[in-house]
C-alpha cells in the first residue's frame, strides 16, 4: 500500500488574529494580506455590493439598542462587515422602519452581506495559520 504524504500548509508571517480583524473590518483585506489579491478584489467587490444593493433597496441597518430580539439578529448579522455598518451607522444610511417588501429584502441583503464577510474573514485566517492548504 502508498502512502500519501500530506504537503504542509505554509503559515503566514502574520498573526492569524490580526488577518482575521483585518478581514472582519474590511472586506477582503484578510485575504490581501495572505497575498491572495484576486480573491480579495472578489470578496470586497462582492461584500460591498450586496450592502450596497440592500441600502438602495432601503434596508435597515440594525442597532444593537433597540430591545427588539430580531433587531439584536439583525445587528449580529450586519456586525459580521463591521466597517460598513459603521459607514452605515455614522452616515445614517438605511432605513429605520422597514415600510415596503423591497426594505425587507434590503435588509437581508445587507445581513447576508455581513455573514459572507465573516466566512470570509475566517478562510483568511484559516490560510494565515496554515489550517487551510490554497490550491
Amino acid at each position: 500500500m502508498e502512502s500519501v504524504s500530506a504537503v504542509p500548509a505554509k503559515r503566514s508571517v502574520l498573526s492569524p488574529e490580526l488577518v482575521l480583524i483585518a478581514g472582519w473590518i474590511v472586506p477582503g483585506l484578510g485575504h490581501l494580506l495572505v497575498r491572495r489579491p484576486v480573491r480579495a478584489l472578489l470578496l470586497f467587490v462582492s461584500v460591498v455590493a450586496m450592502f450596497a444593493i440592500g441600502l438602495s433597496l432601503h434596508g435597515k441597518v440594525y442597532s444593537p439598542t433597540t430591545g427588539d430580539p430580531l433587531d439584536l439578529l439583525g445587528f449580529v448579522g450586519d456586525a459580521g462587515a463591521i466597517g460598513l455598518w459603521a459607514i452605515g451607522r455614522l452616515g445614517d444610511l438605511g432605513a429605520t422602519q422597514l415600510s415596503t417588501a423591497a426594505s425587507d429584502w434590503g435588509s437581508k441583503f445587507i445581513v447576508v452581506a455581513g455573514l459572507l464577510n465573516v466566512m470570509a474573514a475566517v478562510d483568511a485566517q484559516s490560510l494565515a495559520n496554515g489550517r487551510k492548504v490554497d490550491l
